[in-house]
């Protein structure tokens, strides 16, 4: 054997030993952790402060933070930049995920509901580059960057170990949908962008072959309701405002040979049926939790069959959270 191939096998050993020793990194198990704002109005910045560094301390891959503030908060600039402030004290990045309390419910001086300004104000504050909060970095991919669709800031995705992470604009009290004629522009407008957000999420999934895609959202849109099903008790489903968003879900998950989790905070009261709060139930490649408290941790296990799981510590009960199953 010349000089030459010996020292291109040398470059080629050394270059599959790297490969090899860098493969199994990809494929150890990450933690996510999710932190619920369900903190009273007086203690809200204490409790914020301590959820982020219970997450400085546990060290997960990235956390997300489910709302800016509680329903009984005023929605002010003053308290959606102090907030902002706290969240980027994380050490780890930090997607923050728009929840209904933080503009759906927000009124002007008048009485006269002003959602649509607080919202277009939050995105201004709190979306306004393509890096999450927190000292470090993460690039996300937001729905804005396409013209379309450029005031959607708050939607976006990122790629982690082979699985797709997303958030998207679904705010529970039945997605903003409102009975009165003539008042749902902000809902039809934004239902077109959803729409849009989740085509472009499983086609890249499917294109890119992930083994996942996880979606971060306010509301729970009720993905293994039997058809039929309406959150509005004496309506039909066309007044379900989660109706179009769950139908397309299942749709596009038919066609996608991964996982899909949906992951909400949902708050509002259970529907009769429903599973527990913080249990992970799946129908085929199609699953859903709800999550419960303030505090929560998804586990994801690129390579292995189940993929993604709560975990669940012993001491969860001593902090207010039970340990619930996953099946």
């Amino acid at each position: 054997m010349t000089r030459r191939a010996r020292l291109a096998l040398l470059v080629l050993g050394a270059a599959l030993l790297a490969a090899a020793r860098a493969a199994p990194a990809d494929e150890q198990p990450f933690d996510i952790a999710v932190v619920g704002h369900t903190f009273p109005d007086e203690l809200g910045d204490a409790d914020l402060k301590r959820t982020i560094a219970r997450a400085d301390r546990e060290k997960p891959a990235f956390v997300i933070a489910v709302g800016i503030k509680s329903a009984d908060e005023p929605c002010s600039d003053k308290l959606y930049l102090q907030r902002k402030a706290l969240l980027n004290k994380s050490d780890q990045p930090l997607v923050l995920v728009l929840t209904g309390d933080d503009w759906t419910g927000c009124r002007n001086s008048a009485g006269r509901s002003n959602a649509i300004e607080r919202l277009n104000r939050i995105r201004e504050i709190y979306y306004d580059g393509q890096e999450a909060l927190g000292r470090r970095e993460l690039d996300l991919n937001r729905q804005s960057t396409i013209t379309k669709f450029r005031s959607y800031s708050e939607n976006a995705y990122w790629e982690m170990h082979g699985v797709l992470f997303a958030t998207i604009n679904l705010p529970a009290r039945n997605n903003h949908y409102l009975l009165e004629a003539g008042r749902n522009s902000e809902y039809e407008d934004r239902l077109v962008a959803n729409r849009a957000w989740l085509q472009r999420l499983f086609g890249m999934a499917k294109r890119r072959q992930l083994a996942g895609l996880v979606l971060f959202s306010d509301g729970d849109v009720r993905i293994h309701a039997e058809p039929g099903f309406s959150l509005l008790a004496g309506f039909s489903t066309k007044q379900d405002g989660f109706a179009e968003t769950r139908r397309l879900v299942r749709t596009l998950a038919e066609k996608y040979t991964g996982k899909v989790l949906l992951v909400d905070a949902n708050r509002e009261p259970p529907v009769k049926g429903d599973p527990a709060p913080g249990t992970v139930t799946w129908r085929g490649n199609l699953g859903h939790v709800t999550l419960q408290g303030e505090w929560n941790v998804l586990r994801v296990a690129p390579g292995s069959e189940a993929l993604f799981a709560l975990r669940h510590e012993e001491g969860a009960k001593a902090n207010g959270q039970p340990k619930l199953p996953v099946r």
